[in-house]
């Protein structure tokens, strides 16, 4: 065995499935399975056989489906469930039975109402029991992070001679610090005889948010097997994320450690695991989170358009991400506007930059985020209004149930600035009104036509209108995410033509 592999021990279809409402089907269960071995884990925890005949049937056609990683099933040190798990993994190429009891005093004396000699001799018996059955057996410490660390070692230097070839390490309650999990981890290798005949295994629960972190510990202080779920998911506040785990060995070179993991299935994974449970990825969630390679300020932004290195430290590539994302928002700068523009077939000039730099700062101001739509809208109206004869100054409108619609309009014509306050049926046709007022135009609106660009009460609304005037039809167009300036604005560039 190479002392450098680091095996993963995935639990996303065990642990991972005890979040309430989160349980899968056998199908379901075998289309994770598959997907698992794809992304190249070691091994598949599939169930826990005498819990429900459904879980006896999941790992039954899971050790059935896939090949390559070992099936794990999960005991109690109890005869009748070993003997289950046993039947359950007759059509696994590699089976292990994973057995364990607490080894903590709140479980030897509150939950198991015993005593810690009689704990060992329940663990050997187990360990020996699952033998009989399957060559590899795995051996729990239930809540070992907050057991004696002289008395774990007693328990597993007894289990590994009964024939254990695994010793999970479980910080059960995610009580630990990270240094105190490393430590504990240090001890058994130092302090456990014969720990050289078994792999020492970490799993780690999210409950004080330092899985991943204990994770690591345990790795560097001599761990080599990590029991991990897809996204984090697990009981309570979850388990270690395999995708945190995975890359964070990546990136840390100097550790000189490797998974078997095609980290470029790792989002693929991640996907699967969050629709088929139903449990949607946090935005901000290290490595999977939908914000994981987006950057919205305009000092990142920049960085990272002049080297990626600057602002990331994975590729996104690496976990199956196609690129980073520069996410357009108020907060961005002019290096990502000019970036997206380029995307998008636009090459400004500093001071075409400039101008629409400041028009999208406004849209910003008022959107959450401006998509490639918006922009097309944006160098759409710059363009225009550069030849627009009328150019709207500000609007004020006024309505309600109780009150009279009425608008006040300013106009810019050939440099000079007019004003004009008129009511009407509503606030856009007192806005018109005011205009025609202003522009003593005699027009005939032929067709107004107002459209929402994507979706939510914040996008841009387009409108397109048609006007009459001695027997010739003019077209007008705005965009904006005030839908009454937009219906002035573009009332504005029709009459622009007739002038």
């Amino acid at each position: 065995m190479s002392n450098n592999k680091v095996y993963i021990f995935d639990t996303t279809l065990r642990d991972g499935e005890q979040v309430p409402g989160c349980q899968l089907n056998t199908i379901e269960k075998i289309e994770v399975a598959r997907q698992l071995e794809k992304l190249g884990v070691d091994v598949i925890e599939a169930g826990f056989p005498v819990s429900s005949p459904g879980d006896f049937n999941s790992v039954v056609e899971i050790s059935k489906a896939v090949s390559n990683p070992t099936i794990c099933a999960l005991t109690r040190a109890v005869k009748k469930d070993i003997e289950v798990a046993a039947d359950a993994l007759k059509f696994a190429k590699r089976g292990r039975i994973h057995t364990g009891i607490g080894t903590s005093p709140y479980h030897i004396f509150s939950k198991l109402n015993s005593n810690p000699e009689a704990i060992i001799e329940r663990a050997v018996e187990a360990v020996k029991y699952a033998k009989k059955f399957v060559e590899d057996v795995e051996f729990y410490a239930e809540d070992a992070g907050r057991s004696d660390n002289e008395y774990l070692a007693r328990v597993i230097e007894a289990v590994i001679k009964a024939g254990a070839t695994v010793v999970n390490i479980p910080d059960t309650t995610g009580y630990c610090l990270p240094a105190e999990y490393g430590e504990k981890i240090a001890y058994l290798v130092n302090n456990v005889p014969n720990i050289d005949k078994a792999i020492i295994s970490t799993h780690c629960h999210n409950d004080l948010g330092m899985a991943t972190a204990n994770t690591i510990s345990g790795i560097i202080n001599g761990a080599r097997q990590v029991e991990v779920t897809m996204n984090g998911i697990g009981e309570r506040a979850g388990n270690t994320s395999l995708e945190e785990v995975v890359m964070t060995l990546k990136c840390h070179h100097d550790l000189a450690l490797e998974t078997g993991i095609d980290s470029k299935q790792i989002m693929k994974t991640s996907g699967l695991v969050s629709t088929l449970m139903r449990m949607p990825i946090q935005p901000n969630k290290a490595i999977v989170g939908r914000n994981a390679f987006a950057h919205s300020s305009g000092i990142h932004q920049d960085g990272v358009l002049k080297s990626r290195e600057n602002y990331e430290i994975i590729d996104p590539v690496d976990v199956g991400v196609k690129e980073s994302s520069i996410v357009l928002t108020a907060r961005s700068g002019r290096a990502a506007l000019k970036h997206r523009l380029s995307v998008l077939g636009y090459e400004l000039e500093p001071s075409q930059l400039d101008s629409t730099y400041n028009k999208f700062l406004d849209l910003a101001d008022r959107k959450k985020d401006i998509t490639d739509e918006d922009l097309e809208i944006l160098i759409g109206h710059e363009h225009k209004t550069d030849k627009q004869s009328l150019k709207l100054v500000s609007l004020q409108v006024m309505c309600g149930l109780s009150i009279i619609p009425t608008a006040t309009v300013q106009v810019s014509f050939n440099g000079d600035v007019f004003t004009e306050t008129a009511s009407g049926n509503g606030p856009i046709d007192a806005a018109f009104t005011a205009v025609k007022a202003l522009t003593k135009r005699r027009v005939r609106l032929e067709e107004f036509l107002i459209q929402a660009i994507t979706r939510g009460s914040d996008d841009l609304g387009k409108v397109h209108v048609q006007v009459e005037h001695q027997g010739h039809i003019y077209y007008g167009f705005a965009a904006h995410t005030d839908i009454v300036t937009a219906s002035v604005e573009a009332f504005l560039d029709a009459l622009s033509k007739i002038l």
